[in-house]
């Protein structure tokens, strides 16, 4: 059996790998001297090394060799952590990514090519073999040729090089499990450099009782036969020095201690003599198999709503009571699989520390990132979707909120900006706040733009205040930028993050003050599955009003309706005037129970800081309801989000309360 079986994990745990490496690379960013991060990060491309060669991805394995060697020079004082030294490391993490990616896709490392990177990492080190000898290395050279210029660079800084040859005793029941206590057994003080047969083949049993290693090593070779012995079950152990093409071999045979008579070996016991066990505590699940179970909860869900309302029909005591049985158990298995979907923010704030050192190096700005919340938690399938809206947010507070150092000096600031990124629960929400310490937003500048692209006219801007002018950002194209850049000016930015968090059942408004710097927050619902909604009428349909932006449910009297600009209706809500909606009016349905009572209910919904009256005819019910998507033909009704199936089998539209406000 080839690599493929362990490919995905191969992906997954280098991901993880690389993605450490990002935080470390950020911390020795701002503390060159950290020590602990230049470790992290050295033990974290030396797993890289190892598995890309047991993978036999030999470009990868190279360059993570290369990246390696620089990290050694870095943790042994050999050269210092420059600010175009992390450059170059962070290119070789976009690298590795980049290979990682073609990995992933094709099951191949790709074709790009890093020969000019790794002549760079290679003029970092004291002592380094030549350009010319390394592009011989970048074009195709042999394993063992790169295995003989290892060994002799690390002769050069006084590392000795052995060849070591296990032969297993010919009863060894698990040649595997033992061929990997001897890796690990030699990891402890050495580095394995090659591995005959490959480390992979080992790992399945396919050798017959004998392999060879090549180490590099600061210790003697008696110690290292010394600790191999340790190792029950090998019948014979050589260690051979290669110095210069001269090698003295040395063999015994192995001590028996640790063998039982029947050739089995040991089971490491515990103080109380039973055998112990290391049961892992956490298993990997394919997210399409957790989106199944998501669907099926909802059906499930569905189902119950049906049979409750079937069971309000029938006078049966033991009906109802295994109704409300069943009802719990469903409510808690949603709650399950709510919990098992929920993943931290940080899985997409953790790529940001790195976009905002690059932005902050190109538009040669001094910028801080702050961050906190990274363990709030949301529905995996909304955190994925996050990304692009907050990169835009980022580098628009670093192209048009923070100012140059000089810039800031002058107005009494510290020559650092600072770009805050925060995370909270507020009831069934997440929230998530982007803000800058800058200039602010230029309403007027913002204004002159309207004006002169015909979205308004002066005597218009007169009349709106400050929040309204600020939401031209949001129009498609809009810009304040005089210039494009690659940071930004094209006016796509604020309009892709109003899109896509609508898109996903979220608010995104926006917070300014001249000189005290810029807040955009985004509102997002916890999930997209499922959510508690209050059931209303309008007409003689039923509608689903999503529960966490209900403020309040009023009965208002007709005379406290009043107009204004002829074609708007508004209503006192808790001595602010908020707009009215006749939902059989914004439905065009026929609503003669609304038209002919004294009173209307109305429910007081939110969108963001705004709050409008929603008229409907009846309230319901409260329910947990399964959502639905519309589909493509019905994606241009604006007012309704999506569907959900009630109990008795009937369909209810759920308002959009984006778009209502």
């Amino acid at each position: 059996m080839g690599n493929e079986q362990y490919l995905q994990m191969f992906v997954e745990e280098t991901n993880e790998h690389l993605d450490n490496m990002n935080q470390q690379l950020l911390k020795l960013d701002s503390d060159p001297a950290d020590k602990e991060a230049i470790n992290e990060i050295f033990r974290s491309i030396h797993t890289i090394k190892g598995m890309a060669g047991s993978m036999q991805f030999n470009k990868m394995q190279q360059l993570a060799h290369a990246i390696e060697d620089v990290l050694d020079a870095l943790r042994n004082d050999k050269i210092v952590a420059s600010p175009d030294l992390l450059d170059l490391l962070f290119q070789g993490l976009d690298i590795l990514q980049s290979q990682l990616s073609n990995i992933e896709s094709t099951g191949e490392e790709g074709d790009l090519e890093f020969d000019e990177l790794l002549e760079k990492l290679l003029a970092c080190l004291p002592g380094a073999p030549s350009n010319t000898a390394l592009k011989t290395q970048s074009q195709g050279k042999s394993i063992n040729q790169y295995v003989d210029d290892v060994v002799r660079v690390a002769n050069e800084k006084g590392y000795a090089a052995y060849k070591i040859h296990v032969t297993l005793r010919s009863d060894c029941l698990l040649k595997s499990a033992r061929a990997y206590i001897v890796f690990k057994t030699l990891e402890e003080f050495a580095e394995i450099i090659d591995s005959q047969p490959s480390a992979q083949d080992i790992e399945n049993e396919r050798f017959d009782r004998d392999f060879t290693l090549i180490i590099l090593t600061k210790e003697p070779k008696e110690y290292i036969y010394e600790r191999i012995n340790t190792v029950s079950e090998i019948e014979s152990v050589s260690v051979e020095e290669v110095t210069n093409g001269e090698s003295e071999a040395v063999t015994k045979e192995a001590p028996k201690e640790g063998i039982k008579e029947d050739g089995s070996t040991k089971t490491p016991t515990t103080n109380n003599g039973q055998t112990e066990q290391r049961i892992s505590k956490s298993i990997r699940v394919d997210i399409e198999r957790l989106d199944d179970f998501m669907n099926l909860a909802s059906e499930l869900i569905i189902t119950r709503n049906r049979i409750e309302a079937i069971g309000l029909q029938q006078d049966n005591p033991d009906l109802s009571e295994a109704i409300e049985y069943m009802s719990r158990l469903t409510s808690n298995l949603h709650d399950l699989v709510m919990k098992i979907r929920m993943v931290p923010v940080d899985l997409v704030f953790n790529r940001f520390p790195r976009i905002v050192r690059d932005l902050s190096r190109t538009t040669e700005k001094k910028i801080k990132l702050v961050m906190s919340g990274n363990d709030t938690e949301i529905d995996r399938s909304i955190v994925e979707e996050l990304g692009d809206p907050l990169i835009h947010l980022i580098r628009n507070a670093v192209d048009h909120g923070v100012e140059l150092p000089e810039e800031r000096l002058k107005k009494g600031k510290p020559e650092v900006g600072t770009v805050g990124l925060h995370a909270y629960n507020d009831g069934d929400n997440v929230v998530i706040e982007v803000s800058d310490d800058g200039s602010g937003i230029d309403v007027q500048k913002v204004a002159k733009k309207a004006v002169q692209r015909g979205l308004a006219t002066e005597e218009q801007i007169k009349e709106m205040s400050d929040d309204e002018i600020v939401s031209f950002l949001f129009l498609p194209g809009f810009s304040t930028s005089d210039v494009v850049t690659d940071i930004s000016g094209r006016g796509v930015g604020l309009d892709v993050v109003k899109t896509k968090i609508e898109s996903l059942g979220g608010t995104v408004e926006v917070k300014s003050e001249p000189d005290n710097g810029t807040t955009f927050v985004i509102r997002m619902p916890l999930t997209l599955s499922i959510i508690q909604a209050l059931l209303v009428t309008v007409g003689s349909e039923v509608y689903a009003i999503p529960l966490n932006s209900i403020i309040e449910i009023l009965d208002v009297e007709p005379d406290e309706i009043k107009s204004i600009r002829r074609e708007q209706e508004v209503m006192d809500s808790r001595s602010t005037l908020i707009p009215f909606i006749r939902m059989n009016i914004k439905l065009n349905t026929q609503s003669d129970k609304q038209d002919a009572r004294k009173t209307l209910t109305t429910v007081v919904v939110r969108k963001g800081d705004k709050l409008a009256g929603l008229a409907v005819d009846d309230l319901i019910d409260q329910q947990d309801i399964v959502i639905k998507p519309l589909g493509k033909y019905l994606s241009y009704i604006k007012s309704i989000s999506g569907a959900t199936i009630l109990g008795n089998g009937q369909i209810a539209f759920i308002f959009d309360i984006n778009h209502l406000i």
